[in-house]
């Protein structure tokens, strides 16, 4: 079984924008972020984004126009020498309650269902307290970052286990975690 980390896309990989991100000249990837992906996949972690995308459901953006800004995102990674081993994703509003939109736990299920991984050996990093739900419904250890929403979203009472400020230093802090 294989260990991961999840990260949420917006305000964790990615600057958050007002809205919805639906144009690639408006992706901005988060100092530290490449450099903490490349690290914990060097250290033997997947790397999988599980974004909610509420985005489609509203009809801002098309299914293959979402697609196209996840294959921009791993173009930009894979040109500064990492990437994603995959990306998860929510069309759904949240109105439709459906298993799949944080902080409902099904994307983290089906990842693991295909990639082989261990939830409870695996890490949750997200800037959300729905993606600190979805991390705990999965059985994953939850990490809040506070770029992005920094836990003041205001949509769950869950606790995480542990705050960090950005993607590398929660990089920093499950590699030392796991003795690496």
């Amino acid at each position: 079984m294989n260990r991961a980390v999840f990260l949420d896309r917006d305000g964790v990989l990615i600057r958050q924008v007002e809205g919805y991100l639906t144009r690639a000249e408006e992706m901005e990837l988060l100092p530290g972020a490449v450099e903490a992906v490349a690290r914990l996949r060097k250290a033997g972690f997947k790397a999988v984004v599980v974004t909610n995308q509420a985005g489609v459901a509203k009809g801002l953006l098309s299914e293959a126009e979402l697609e196209g800004l996840h294959q921009e995102l791993r173009r930009r990674l894979q040109a500064l020498g990492t990437d994603l081993d995959a990306i998860y994703w929510c069309p759904h509003a949240p109105e439709e309650n459906c298993p799949c939109r944080k902080p409902a736990p099904g994307l983290l299920f089906k990842a693991a269902r295909e990639l082989a991984l261990d939830l409870a050996h695996s890490y949750m990093v997200g800037d959300a307290t729905t993606d600190v739900e979805a991390a705990h419904r999965a059985g994953c250890f939850a990490i809040l970052v506070k770029t992005g929403f920094g836990g003041e979203d205001g949509r769950s009472e869950e606790v995480p286990d542990v705050v960090l400020p950005d993607l590398a230093c929660a990089a920093d802090f499950i590699l030392e975690r796991e003795g690496m």
